[in-house]
């Protein structure tokens, strides 16, 4: 666990900003460009996820500032940090071979969002663990936001002919390809819960 905890709050701050600095970039740019949608852009995971992510980095590091008992917190840092994780894998996994434009307008805005974010999560999640034990079960709801986002990307996608990622598209890759992929991506998704709450338990041991 960290000791320095104005340390702890500047890397929280900068990081938070930067995460929101670049969903900013991307819709100026897109707007600029005049192909902004705004139901599409925040129909992508990545971008929900980030602006979860900032958000809940920014509250953390007011929360240590005040020194305010931050155990509220942990079920929103543990979402923050699985869909976090989770963006990258995915994107690593299964989007990486696609142009950056593609999914992002701004070059720097794809490593923030994809690759430094991610990992900011992750490493925020292991310098300062929760000050409680969270149990798998309770764990479990940070599962309802993953499950409601493929169903409402789906039956959108049905009405509008726009789905935000290829392998949620079963125009592309028919159903079977996309009930498969869904089911990895959950089944990835449980195997994350447990990796964090272990870390968690590693750390309260090594405390």
């Amino acid at each position: 666990m960290i000791k320095n905890n104005r340390l702890l709050i500047t890397f929280r701050i900068f990081f938070g900003l930067l995460g929101l600095s670049a969903v900013v970039t991307e819709i100026v740019t897109l707007i600029n460009r005049g192909i902004f949608v705004p139901a599409n852009f925040f129909s992508f995971f990545t971008i929900e996820s980030n602006i979860f992510a900032a958000i809940v980095l920014i509250v953390s590091a007011f929360a240590s500032a005040r020194g305010v008992d931050a155990k509220r917190l942990a079920l929103y840092r543990g979402a923050a940090t699985l869909y976090m994780v989770t963006t990258g894998i995915v994107f690593a996994v299964l989007l990486s071979g696609l142009e950056a434009n593609i999914l992002t307008a701004v070059p720097w805005d794809n490593t923030v969002l994809h690759y430094i974010m991610p990992v900011v999560l992750i490493v925020d999640w292991l310098i300062d663990p929760p000050k409680i034990r969270i149990a798998f079960k309770k764990a479990l709801i940070w599962l309802i936001f993953p499950l409601v986002y493929v169903a409402y990307s789906l039956i959108r996608g049905h009405y509008v002919a726009w789905y935000p990622y290829p392998f949620l598209n079963p125009d592309t890759k028919g159903w079977l390809a996309v009930a498969i992929t869904s089911v990895c991506i959950a089944a990835t998704v449980v195997a994350l819960i447990w990796l964090l709450l272990l870390a968690t338990k590693r750390s309260e041991k090594a405390s």
